[in-house]
């Protein structure tokens, strides 16, 4: 029963909220997959970057170890 309540509880879908099947996780589908794709390939997803990740003022690389 453990396992039976593992597969059918994966959350809902990243993009339409249904719920998530094992083969497609975290989507519901195919299509819900390739319209995340669609959106990651598009630009509309972006990963942040921080300062940290920054060259310093004068444009050179920081050592970060020193």
């Amino acid at each position: 029963m453990a396992d039976d309540a593992a597969t059918t509880d994966l959350g809902p879908c990243a993009i339409c909220g249904r719920p998530a099947t094992p083969e497609y996780r975290p989507f519901c589908t195919r299509r819900c997959a390739d319209v995340d794709l669609g959106r990651w390939l598009r630009g509309s997803y972006a990963i942040p970057v921080g300062r940290e990740d920054d060259d310093d003022e004068d444009g050179e690389d920081v050592d970060r170890d020193a």
